[in-house]
């Protein structure tokens, strides 16, 4: 640049003006040569940082998901086993020819009742890129919606829990007030096994619950509820986590 700077001097001071303008130009070209080459490679760094960024949400986001793809299939599972061991009880109850033992009824309805569902996805990453609007760095146009989209979809299924938790409720209210509990623990070996209490020696039978309508009618709702969480809310979720998946391994890949 100093041997630039002296011609452009020599040049003034000849007053070669004809001779400077090219000079001057060809100077002009140079610099601004110079500063596309350095907004290039500006550009280029913040491209690599913005791809490395983008990757590390990629390959977070999969693995939440996948965490959460495996809580959804162990709870609809349960799910499942809730409502089919409560069709089992409502079938000793429309057919009196069928007998049931005391042990048989306690073993349904512990199923049936003892473990209340409520999805938990793993949703840490996405929240944390929501709230600092980091989604805009995914380059994935439809996976950033569905990302968007999911957390209000978890508000539905939020919903259907709380209205198959009612339905839950009503029938151990049922039990509270009317029947025993203990007699439950106690034939399908909670009482022993998970509490670590001994048996009651003198125990109230629960059989007279199989003629109780009000108990049948709060059965079927908790039933119907539990059917319909899984197929119109477990089902579509399962569906959407999938493609999900599928799109974060399809940018990661690529």
């Amino acid at each position: 640049m100093k041997v630039f700077k002296n011609l452009r001097k020599k040049l003034i001071e000849d007053k070669k003006i004809r001779s400077y303008i090219p000079y001057a130009i060809g100077e002009i070209i140079l610099v601004v040569i110079g500063i596309l080459i350095a907004l290039a490679i500006n550009n280029a760094n913040l491209r690599s940082i913005k791809s490395q960024k983008e990757r590390v949400y990629l390959e977070g986001l999969h693995k939440e998901f996948s965490t959460s793809k495996s809580k959804l299939s162990e709870l609809i599972q349960v799910n499942k086993n809730n409502y089919e061991g409560a069709k089992k009880i409502v079938k000793y109850m429309d057919q009196s020819s069928l007998t049931v033992s005391e042990k048989e009824l306690s073993h349904h309805l512990f199923t049936s009742l003892a473990f209340d569902i409520s999805f938990n996805p793993n949703n840490s990453l996405l929240l944390e890129m929501m709230s600092s609007a980091s989604l805009k760095d995914l380059s994935n146009s439809e996976l950033r919606v569905r990302l968007t989209n999911w957390l209000s979809t978890l508000e539905d299924i939020t919903n259907q829990e709380a209205d198959l938790r009612v339905q839950r409720e009503k029938i151990l209210d049922i039990f509270r007030n009317q029947y025993s509990i203990r007699t439950v623990f106690d034939q399908a070996g909670v009482s022993e096994n998970e509490i670590g209490i001994g048996l009651k020696k003198n125990f109230k039978s629960n059989l007279a619950l199989l003629n109780s309508l009000e108990f049948e009618n709060n059965l079927l709702l908790f039933i119907l509820t539990s059917i319909a969480t899984e197929k119109s809310h477990y089902q579509p979720l399962m569906i959407e986590l999938e493609i999900i998946l599928s799109l974060l391994e399809r940018e990661i890949g690529s």
